[in-house]
């Protein structure tokens, strides 16, 4: 049993030294896109697939609270999974949980940060596809080839892509890049003295 273990362990950290010679530029294009339009006054929406719901209401937490160093709070917002909340009378489809959100929230100049292990789940598409014609900026993190949600992808969006095929290292990687993601974030809008 103790081998297994080993065995997880060394195939985690063999996942996250490949992310880390494949995505530091993506990850850096990602803080500066978050940062610049939290400074332009916009907001974060952020979501995730099944998975990586709870990922996507981690980040959204640590930018309205903080990181590791306190500072003001800034406007993210976790979009809400249960369909029960939507509407007492008519449920939308599944798959459209979060775009209505999206439709109801997002404005132009917002930004979408969807979390997604293939990139084929339905829910994250349609939030995407909602976002775009609210003319907001995708961040999409997502594993292996990208599936579907890599093709709706364009020129000013970014893709945070996870070389891993596994479910869980991919979901091991996102929580490891929002962690350099809010560390970024705070050191370009709050940078702090060395001394």
């Amino acid at each position: 049993m103790q081998d297994i273990v080993k065995e997880i362990y060394t195939e985690s950290i063999q996942a996250q030294i490949a992310a880390g010679e494949v995505l530091p530029s993506a990850l850096e294009s990602a803080a500066f896109t978050i940062a610049q339009s939290l400074i332009n006054g916009n907001k974060l929406l952020c979501c995730g697939s099944n998975s990586c719901h709870m990922l996507a209401n981690h980040i959204a937490s640590l930018l309205v609270n903080f990181y590791e160093t306190e500072r003001p709070c800034l406007p993210a917002v976790a979009l809400n999974s249960q369909q029960a909340h939507l509407s007492a009378y008519a449920q939308p489809a599944e798959h459209d949980v979060f775009a209505r959100q999206v439709r109801a929230f997002g404005e132009s100049g917002d930004l979408l940060l969807v979390l997604a292990c293939s990139g084929n789940e339905k829910e994250v598409i349609s939030a995407v596809e909602a976002a775009l014609t609210k003319d907001m900026q995708v961040i999409a993190m997502v594993g292996d080839e990208g599936g579907e949600l890599t093709g709706l992808l364009g020129p000013s969006d970014v893709e945070i892509k996870v070389p891993s095929k596994r479910p869980s290292r991919i979901v091991e990687s996102h929580l490891f890049n929002l962690h350099c993601l809010s560390e970024l974030i705070d050191l370009t809008l709050f940078p702090q003295d060395e001394n």
